[in-house]
């Protein structure tokens, strides 16, 4: 077992600024000022390396800065939270995206460093993602945010499948990144283990496209939850699918990755990391955070730092 201060190589390339804190989310849905206070309180543990930025909706913008104390900067991750109503969805980001550039400027206290945005579902048959995804792009520029990364996220309806590639492509050439909900506070809301895999080949394989996830992704290992009754998808199963994906493991045994539940299939060792006999070098741990699965949200900092200790990664 290794400690903060020894962690392995392989461990820093695989878990290094990992968590965004999301308590401001369920299940966890802290107020304000306890969620600001649980992610100074991880900034200064020892496991402080493995946390990335702090997620708020744009819409709570003015509450997080009345809640501030005085301390470092907070990097945030900013939700631009314009409704699922497209008819107003765009008129509502181009507002977000405008408000968030006046806050850079003019807040020394946060550092808006990164964008997530869910796009609005198609009304008709004939659309396309494409539409709204090249207008959020276009909005972005206009509002001098382009530079930021940004993660965009497609509806998980029935239409999800058949868009899948097309959206991906859009992302792609516009410049943004995706984002992947893995679950919520509902059975129904967690994807398969199937779309999962499709996902992170799609976006890595085939279009080279860097995501992030968000809810669901309580522990490592995928799992079922008994109290909501559903399987939970877990941060190392997506972590290591992605690396593998990456190194051009096939979409079926990505799905093995992906669906995995036994922990002991899954290692971080000297050199890499392992999944059953399949390997991954530290190297290409390294690429797979930088060009692949880049973070995910998580409401809590403590469980995945010790459900990672239990297993011995950490």
């Amino acid at each position: 077992m290794t400690t903060s201060a020894t962690a392995t190589a392989a461990a820093r390339a695989a878990f290094t600024q990992l968590v965004d804190y999301a308590g401001l989310f369920p299940p966890a849905k802290l107020e304000m000022a306890p969620s600001l206070a649980e992610y100074v309180w991880a900034r200064e543990g020892p496991f402080a390396w493995m946390l990335g930025r702090f997620i708020v909706p744009a819409s709570r913008i003015s509450e997080l800065l009345a809640a501030l104390q005085p301390g470092a900067p907070v990097p945030l991750s900013v939700i631009v939270d314009a409704g699922a109503d497209p008819r107003a969805w765009l008129a509502r980001a181009q507002q977000t995206l405008a408000v968030l550039a006046a806050l850079r400027e003019s807040e020394p206290r946060v550092r808006v460093e990164a964008l997530e945005v869910a796009l609005p579902p198609l009304s008709a048959r004939r659309e396309t993602y494409d539409a709204s995804i090249g207008q959020f792009a276009a909005a972005r520029k206009q509002a001098g945010l382009d530079a930021l990364s940004s993660y965009v996220e497609i509806p998980h309806d029935d239409r999800w499948k058949g868009e899948l590639e097309g959206a991906l492509f859009a992302l792609s050439r516009h410049g943004l990144r995706a984002k992947l909900r893995c679950g919520g506070v509902v059975a129904e809301a967690f994807p398969s283990a199937s779309d999962v895999a499709v996902f992170i080949c799609a976006a890595i394989q085939q279009h080279r496209l860097p995501f992030k996830a968000t809810a669901g992704l309580h522990h490592p290992i995928r799992h079922l939850d008994h109290e909501s009754g559903a399987t939970m998808h877990g941060f190392l199963n997506l972590l290591a699918a992605a690396a593998f994906a990456l190194k051009g493991m096939p979409p079926h045994d990505v799905l093995g990755v992906v669906s995995c539940e036994d922990p002991h299939h899954f290692r971080i060792t000297e050199n890499g990391m392992e999944w059953e006999r399949e390997q991954v070098s530290v190297d290409e741990l390294r690429a797979a955070r930088e060009n692949g699965f880049i973070s995910y949200g998580s409401c809590s900092f403590a469980e995945p730092t010790s459900d990672l200790q239990t297993l011995g990664i950490l």
